[in-house]
């Protein structure tokens, strides 16, 4: 089984490993053997390295966690005599300088047992350890420090063993150092002096510079970055730096040196390594594992106009949610795509601004790209051509070449906006019949793409104030339709209004179409008012002139008393205007409320139809000009009307029933036969008044109980009522 396999069943259970660049805890293995009595320069070693150590102690950042251990220091000749005198700490510091500077050089030289004490003291095998050795001369104890160095080495989690030789010209004694040193990773350097004692042990102790450094992985040559979990190994050497890394992606901090990156794909176990060199930067490596995506293609034209639509070809797996897509070559996105559903070659849009970009198969399932296409998306042209200038409001021809895709316009706009005033689409022809601003001033018409509103043409045009007269007299009555002269552009749409002063709105208008001279008409309410020629395009207003409408009155004449539900005559003395009325109303009801109403079109005098039931009634002249108001009001009493009627109680159903009645005899009323208990409008059979009494009805087949009723035709108030019953016995 591969070392991939076994990583990959055991990946449930092992969480990955720390690496080497973090900090680890460290111990100073310091030489007291009787050797270190020698002098320097007439100081003795050990006092050059317990002065050393000191100024290293002062210069270790805070968080450093570091111990003591120290060999020979107790007695002569015993190579056991090892001791870690301080366990490692971050507050360490005073301990070791106090145990450092009572150290007496005794005994021998067992400085590969130390290094052992030192790491295990360290918990090795647990976890990431540093000893930093610092010795004058060659082992005395352990025969063989390469040996025990390997195994440290083999045993430990990681075990780093730096060196330092302090005096040492012995061969033997620097070999063994080196191979301390390189057995476990670790640096050996040497010393000869106080200086270079302190500059040794200042590289050793000094934290290495690391670098961030990204680790993907891609699916093939050109698939997208895998996101799904993959199992990463990174080696330096044979040293594990990163073990059973299981994720998409991962980012690790590095020092300099070349490496070794393993990636592994648990779904179809493909693998594949690449080495690498950290320098002095950060970096992303990438690994591309063999592919596992479908077979797919996409072609389309080398080059195509912006805004174009293209034909593109495609094989692929045509699977949910698959699409072509035209993007820019280094975007994760689209400008512009087509479903595959929808066939093949599929239709595109190319993107509205020219430049390189590619025709891509995206798989939906992960928005990967199976396959892509470059292509060179060319400039679109468009061309306007128009008047120099052109009034407000005006409908000027621009003539205009360009590609007419769907949405493309014309348009007039601001010199500094980005939309526009007025447009026309392209596919209404050339030329485009594009109306001015309302406003004078600088403008540019534009050739405007759809898509993104690309603007692929400009021109610039200057629109001109238009101006308008009006013809009002000083003074017009309220509600009278007066004519109005005037002249202006007459725009569709454009109108003539009477507002108040300090309204923008209108109490009346009428479009200027209707021509000129125009009948204008003016407000119910007296007062002063304006006539303004609105222009339609922002209501702008061209011109306008002040007209004092003066108050008009009515006068009615009707009887004073007359029978509820009776037409009277009403005479009376108004305007007379057209669309004037006059109506029967209670008192409290609005002017736009009545019960009945005649138009004074009808002249005077004029019938109008009273209500059906009786009481005190206003009888109104109403302007029917903006507001409905009144202008002229008198009161009548209507009274009671009453109807009889006479029949026999009983009658064979199906035969002829002679009524006799008496009643008003409005236009309208009738006499009814209707069953008991329905309602007052409905009915079986009727005949008007109008056919004098006694009148004959034909009976219904059926036999009941009817009722037999003198009907008004204003509400269809019922004045008189009289039971019968159809039997089927002759009478």
């Amino acid at each position: 089984m591969t070392r991939f396999r076994r990583a990959a069943l055991a990946l449930c259970v092992l969480p990955g490993l720390a690496t080497a660049q973090e900090d680890v805890n460290s111990i100073l293995v310091l030489d007291a053997s009787g050797s270190m009595w020698g002098q320097i320069d007439g100081v003795t070693k050990i006092e050059i390295a317990q002065g050393v150590v000191g100024d290293l102690l002062r210069t270790l950042p805070q968080t450093q966690s570091i111990g003591l251990t120290a060999y020979g220091h107790r007695t002569k000749g015993d190579c056991t005599d090892i001791e870690t005198l301080v366990l490692p700490g971050a507050a360490s510091r005073d301990a070791i300088g106090a145990a450092v500077n009572q150290l007496r050089p005794r005994g021998k030289t067992p400085m590969t047992d130390a290094v052992v004490a030192a790491a295990t003291a360290l918990k090795y095998t647990e976890d990431p350890a540093t000893v930093i050795l610092v010795s004058d001369g060659i082992e005395t104890c352990n025969p063989d420090p390469c040996a025990a160095a390997r195994a440290l080495e083999e045993a430990g989690a990681q075990l780093t063993v730096h060196v330092v030789g302090f005096d040492v010209s012995d061969p033997e004694a620097r070999r063994q150092m080196q191979c301390l040193a390189d057995e476990t990773g670790g640096q050996f350097l040497l010393a000869a002096n106080a200086t270079e004692l302190g500059q040794a042990l200042g590289q050793v102790t000094q934290a290495q510079p690391v670098y961030p450094t990204l680790f993907v992985a891609t699916d093939g040559a050109n698939g997208g970055r895998i996101e799904t979990p993959l199992i990463w190994d990174v080696k330096q050497g044979e040293e594990l730096v990163v073990d059973l890394e299981r994720n998409a992606s991962f980012s690790r901090d590095l020092m300099a040196g070349t490496y070794t990156v393993s990636v592994l794909r648990p779904d179809d176990e493909a693998s594949v390594e690449k080495t690498f060199t950290v320098v002095d930067a950060g970096q992303t490596v990438t690994l591309e594992l063999p592919s596992s995506l479908p077979d797919a293609s996409v072609s389309g034209p080398a080059s195509a106009v912006a805004g174009s639509t293209i034909q593109a070809d495609w094989t692929g797996p045509d699977a949910k949610g698959d699409y072509l897509s035209v993007a820019k070559p280094d975007d994760k996105g689209y400008v512009n795509y087509v479903y595959t559903r929808d066939g093949t070659p599929g239709a595109l849009v190319m993107p509205p601004e020219a430049g390189s970009y590619e025709l891509r198969y995206i798989m939906a399932d992960g928005k990967v790209t199976l396959a892509s296409q470059p292509i060179t998306v060319t400039e679109a042209q468009a061309t306007l051509d128009a008047a120099d200038t052109a009034p407000v409001g005006a409908t000027l021809p621009v003539t205009w070449t360009g590609p007419d895709y769907k949405g493309d316009y014309v348009a007039v706009s601001k010199l500094d906006e980005t939309g526009y005033v007025n447009y026309r689409y392209t596919r209404d022809g050339d030329p485009a019949e594009l109306v001015m601003p309302p406003e004078a001033g600088s403008y540019e018409l534009r050739y405007i793409m759809a898509q993104d509103k690309t603007v692929l043409a400009t021109r610039a045009i200057t629109v001109s104030d238009v101006t308008a007269t009006l013809d009002v007299p000083d003074t017009a009555p309220a509600g009278a339709a007066i004519p109005i002269g005037w002249t202006g552009p007459d725009y569709k749409g454009d109108y003539l209004t009477v507002s108040k002063p300090d309204d923008a709105g209108y109490e009346t208008y009428t479009y200027t179409r209707e021509g000129t001279p125009l009948d204008l008409t003016m407000p119910a309410d007296p007062g002063t008012y304006e006539v303004r020629y609105v222009m339609a395009q922002g209501k702008t207003v061209l011109a306008s002139t002040t007209v004092e409408v003066s108050s008009v009155s009515a006068t009615l004449d009707v009887v004073a008393e007359a029978r509820a539900g009776a037409p009277v005559l009403v005479t009376w003395d108004g305007p007379g205007y057209k669309p004037d009325f006059i109506t029967v109303a209670d008192a409290d009801m609005p002017a736009d409320k009545y019960h009945a109403y005649t138009y004074v079109r009808e002249g005077t005098p004029l019938l109008l139809q009273m209500p059906p039931e009786p009481g005190t009634y206003e009888i109104r002249y109403v302007a029917a000009s903006e507001g409905r108001s009144i202008l002229g009001t008198t009161q009548i009493t209507l009274t009671e009307v009453a109807a009889s009627i006479d029949a026999p109680d009983k009658i064979p159903a199906g035969t002829v029933l002679g009524v006799t009645w008496d009643g008003p005899d409005f236009k309208g009323d009738f006499i009814s036969l209707a069953r008991e208990g329905d309602p007052d409008k409905d009915y079986s059979v009727y005949k008007y008044t109008s056919e004098d009494s006694p009148m004959v009805l034909k009976l219904p087949e059926g036999p009941g109980k009817y009722e037999l009723r003198y009907v008004m035709a204003k509400d269809k108030k019922v004045l008189a009522r009289r039971p019968i019953e159809l039997t089927y016995e002759p009478q």
